[in-house]
């Protein structure tokens, strides 16, 4: 599917896996060359599109080097996306359906449910493939968690394209929930969704709470209930979760990767000894990973000869996972998948530390993943980008701090001898190749800091853009 978060994408969620299918999910935000890459490499038989993207998808298909897909049009006349037409549309194509067709349940709980491209440091995404039984068990622990009760409304924010929405679409049914579909996140339309049909639970990365806090009084809705949010992606800032916190949302810090689903574990809130501290104290601990979700067996930090690093807040490892709710591989990727689970547990690449109370807290990203409004980029293929440029000799791309995106790509870039180029050229250059939230919004041109070994020191880079 190449959908915005509409009616149809939800729908896919449950009749595509009926059909005995496999549900691939494709982030709308992708180049052409990369969407072309994940029809390929995922064998996509068929492609159900929204009008708006169906120029990119024919673009996508045009450079496939295996068989074309179906493409099945997905207007949306409500939003002014009106139909192309020069495929099936979706309402038709359900029409030609057999409407007492048996649903073809997993024979295993172990069998595949859906695949998910995540970015990773090679450039190219892998596929990260999904079974029955960790969907199932993590709509049964994520109401635990978020202290869910029979009939939620939720809306969809977190893009049904990353991780199935957290599977949350999934959820729903169980709990006798309804689905309220948010095509554009805007705070007006989050406004509206809460006051028009009582939103109760919403999901979204930190630039959603940003959007919410800086509305302004025209944007905004008079409701009359606490609004629960988990937010996840780059940790909240301690000042978003003040502010937000007294305009009717209760948020929930949670963490997890496209590997595991979406989110397993949570800031687990300790409030007969954190309700007493001040506003400040109180924000920064919320903006913890937290402990593990019900679904998930150990979720620690670990040295690198997997030991248990000291619980001291100080000592930093990296986060590893145990679980119902991981992956049970990466598609047609046999080492990257032996490399990932070695030791038994899941390597998430996150550095962290672990306090007393054994929650976890996210120190440093390994292998350079930049989380930019919930979306990860890899630092590796921007960097490859640049390069390509005729002026550039060397780059770094590392992570910025951003009041509105939680952080950003930021160039640095030293030139070939004799060589110009502006910030604003370079950055348009990364636009023609990248999806725009992948580009670089800022480019520093200096000699880069390096070891004797002529490898570049990030950390000093990101010390500098700190300061």
């Amino acid at each position: 599917t190449l959908l915005p978060n509409i009616p149809a994408q939800a729908e896919a969620h449950f009749g595509v896996p009926a059909a005995g299918a496999v549900l691939n999910t494709i982030n709308i935000r992708l180049d052409v060359d990369t969407i072309a890459y994940i029809f390929d490499h995922g064998g996509a038989s068929v492609v159900i599109c929204d009008s708006q993207f169906l120029p990119v998808c024919m673009q996508a298909i045009d450079l496939m080097e295996g068989d074309a897909p179906l493409v099945v049009e997905v207007p949306d006349p409500q939003a002014g996306v009106p139909e192309i037409g020069e495929h099936i549309d979706y309402e038709t194509f359900l029409a030609a359906g057999d409407p007492v067709f048996p649903w073809i349940m997993p024979e295993d709980e172990w069998e595949s449910l859906a695949l998910n491209y995540t970015s990773g440091t090679t450039g190219r995404p892998k596929g990260v493939v999904y079974h029955h039984r960790g969907a199932y068990l993590m709509t049964m622990g994520t109401p635990v968690t978020w202290r869910m009760i029979l009939h939620p409304i939720f809306l969809t924010i977190v893009p049904l394209f990353h991780c199935n929405g957290w599977n949350h679409t999934w959820m729903m049914p169980m709990l006798g929930g309804t689905i309220v579909c948010c095509r554009d996140v805007t705070a007006k339309a989050v406004y509206n969704a809460i006051a028009d049909e009582g939103v109760t639970h919403f999901g979204g990365a930190p630039i959603v709470l940003n959007t919410l806090v800086n509305s302004s009084p025209e944007e905004r809705r008079v409701f009359d209930h606490t609004v629960e949010v988990f937010t996840a992606g780059a940790p909240p800032a301690p000042a978003t979760l003040a502010a937000i916190e007294t305009m009717g949302f209760h948020i929930t810090q949670v963490y997890g990767l496209t590997e595991t689903y979406g989110h397993v574990t949570e800031c687990l809130w300790d409030g007969e000894t954190w309700d007493a501290l001040d506003q400040s104290s109180r924000s920064a601990i919320k903006a913890r990973q937290g402990v593990a979700m019900p679904m998930m067996d150990d979720i620690t930090v670990l040295d690198p000869d997997m030991n248990q690093v000291a619980m001291d807040g100080a000592h930093q490892g990296e986060i590893m996972i145990r679980g119902n709710s991981v992956m049970k591989g990466y598609l047609k990727n046999p080492s990257a998948t032996d490399e990932a689970f070695a030791g038994g547990y899941f390597h998430s690449g996150d550095l962290a530390v672990q306090h007393p109370d054994t929650h976890i807290q996210i120190a440093d990203r390994a292998k350079d993943i930049i989380i930019s409004g919930g979306e990860n980029i890899s630092s590796v293929e921007v960097e490859g980008t640049l390069m390509a440029h005729s002026a550039v000799s060397l780059c770094a791309v590392v992570a910025k701090p951003d009041d509105k995106w939680g952080e950003v790509p930021c160039a640095f870039v030293e030139l070939l001898p004799g060589a110009e180029v502006s910030e604003a050229e370079l950055i348009a250059y990364a636009r023609e190749t990248l999806a725009g939230f992948k580009a670089p919004k800022a480019v520093i041109f200096q000699e880069l800091p390096k070891t004797s070994t002529g490898k570049i020191q990030k950390f000093e880079l990101r010390k500098a853009l700190s300061s």
